[in-house]
This record gives C-alpha cells, sequence and structure tokens, in this order.
C-alpha cells in the first residue's frame, strides 16, 4: 500500500473517494507545516485525505497546491487581528491565493489551523479532535473553493457540503443540534 494513504501514526488506511481502493488526486500538493508541537494533531497524510475528499466533493479537478499551517495561540491571534481585525485565535483562517487576472495556476491558497483553539472547541463541543480537525480543514478548503457561509442560501449549501464530505470519512454531522 501506499504510505500516503494510511494514517502514519496506527497503519490503517484512509477511506478512499470515487471508487474502489485508495484513490490518488493526480496534481495534488498539500502542504503541511507545523508550527507547534505535533502531540494530539494529526498527520499530514490525514490533512491531505480531508483536502482530497472536499476536492472530489465539490467536482475541483484540476491540479491544486496548498499550504495548511498548524499554529499557536499567538500566532493564530496575530493573523485574525491583521486579516479579520478581530483580537482573538479563531480556529481556521483561509487565504484564497490572489492571482493576476488570466493567470492560471494550481495555487488554491494557505490555510492556519490554530491547534490550541480546536483542542479546546473539541473539549467544549465534546467532539474527537481528530474529527474537528477534519470539519476545520473541510470547511478550510471550501472557502478556499469560494464556498462562503454569510448569507442564507449560499451558508445552507456550505453545510450540506461539508456534511456530505464528512458523512464519507465517517464524521457525525458536526452541525446536528
Amino acid at each position: 500500500m501506499n504510505p500516503g494513504h494510511a494514517d502514519r501514526r496506527t497503519g490503517r488506511p484512509l477511506r478512499s473517494f470515487g471508487g474502489a481502493g485508495p484513490r490518488k488526486t493526480p496534481g495534488l500538493l498539500v502542504h503541511v507545516d507545523y508550527a507547534i508541537a505535533r502531540r494530539g494533531v494529526p498527520a499530514a497524510a490525514s490533512f491531505r485525505h480531508w483536502t482530497e475528499a472536499a476536492l472530489f466533493a465539490a467536482r475541483h479537478r484540476n491540479p491544486v497546491e496548498l499550504s495548511i499551517r498548524l499554529v499557536g495561540e499567538r500566532e493564530g491571534r496575530a493573523l485574525n487581528r491583521q486579516y479579520r481585525g478581530k483580537d482573538h485565535a479563531t480556529n481556521v483562517l483561509s487565504f484564497p491565493a490572489e492571482l493576476p487576472r488570466g493567470v492560471t495556476s494550481p495555487l488554491l491558497g494557505d490555510l492556519v489551523i490554530c491547534a490550541p483553539v480546536v483542542a479546546r472547541e473539541s473539549r467544549e463541543q465534546r467532539k474527537v479532535a481528530r474529527e474537528h480537525y477534519a470539519h476545520l480543514t473541510v470547511h478550510g478548503i471550501l472557502h478556499l473553493l469560494g464556498f462562503d457561509h454569510q448569507e442564507g442560501i449560499e451558508a445552507a449549501r456550505m453545510e450540506k457540503l461539508e456534511t456530505r464530505v464528512l458523512a464519507k470519512l465517517g464524521i457525525a454531522d458536526p452541525y446536528a443540534r
């Protein structure tokens, strides 16, 4: 088995999308940067798998390159303050690639996930941390693809797609009340 399709910690195969056996998305590059201790944080292969699931569900078939940076509270707060004007760390920030008009590139953008916020939310909401990381990754990827949740119809569409992706990953609806 290709090691990119197994959880590096458990050795268990990751679920595939779109047919029998592991599926590898051609032209998918996911760079994962750990700016924090890795304890309790999923392996890079998991982030790649969740990214692939979101891209597949959104029917995005073009080559993609993106970065996912896992940060601590201080960096998460600084980025949220600088880019959103909010003086607290948030769980995930999405930074779509800004390409000049007419320029095509596989670069999708960057995600920043604040590990301490994810850990805290997981405890408070009684969620499995790994599943919360999966949800936030899928949520962030959809933002990079242009999905939004500010307006009613768009929010419902994005939430439905997130829920469908997570269900295929064996994760319960994170929006269920």
